[in-house]
């Protein structure tokens, strides 16, 4: 059965990561990503609207360098722990959290927070509407008063 492109993101999303903890596990793996880097990683900040192409190696390297400066700068912390990887020696899912949107993203929660951004080699979707919940508390608050 041929799974669809939404069905592979959300797998995928859903996969297991492993934390960049430090900011020096942080470093290594960019350097990882950087020797890699080429046309093939989409790069979404959920929320925006969901990118319909890659973008070139060029703009990738960009989004590290730009992201990293962010991070250092708004995650005041002797830790990262904000950048989850895939894998982190052949990377192909990655999600960077908004230090300013963290929740409960270590740990368990019901309802962690979606990542700021995620870099992926398999074209986006909306993660938004492709997790939220079933829409049934909403249709019986709706006929409540009908």
């Amino acid at each position: 059965m041929d799974m669809s492109i939404k069905d592979a993101y959300i797998a995928a999303f859903r996969g297991n990561f492993t934390s960049t903890m430090r900011w020096h596990d942080l470093d290594a793996f960019w350097d990882v990503l950087k020797a890699q880097a080429d046309d093939n990683w989409y790069i979404y900040a959920v929320g925006e609207a969901v990118p319909e192409a890659p973008s070139d190696k060029t703009q990738l390297l960009n989004f590290i360098e730009k992201i990293d400066e962010l991070l250092r700068k708004e995650h005041d912390e002797d830790y990262c722990g904000i950048v989850y990887v895939d894998n982190k020696e052949a990377p192909a899912f990655i999600k960077i959290f908004d230090p300013n949107n963290l929740g409960v993203s270590c740990g368990f929660s019901e309802n962690p927070p979606l990542p700021g951004w995620i870099l992926s080699r398999i074209q986006p979707v909306e993660l938004e509407a492709a997790l939220r919940p079933p829409k049934n508390r909403q249709r019986w608050w709706q006929q409540l008063f009908n």
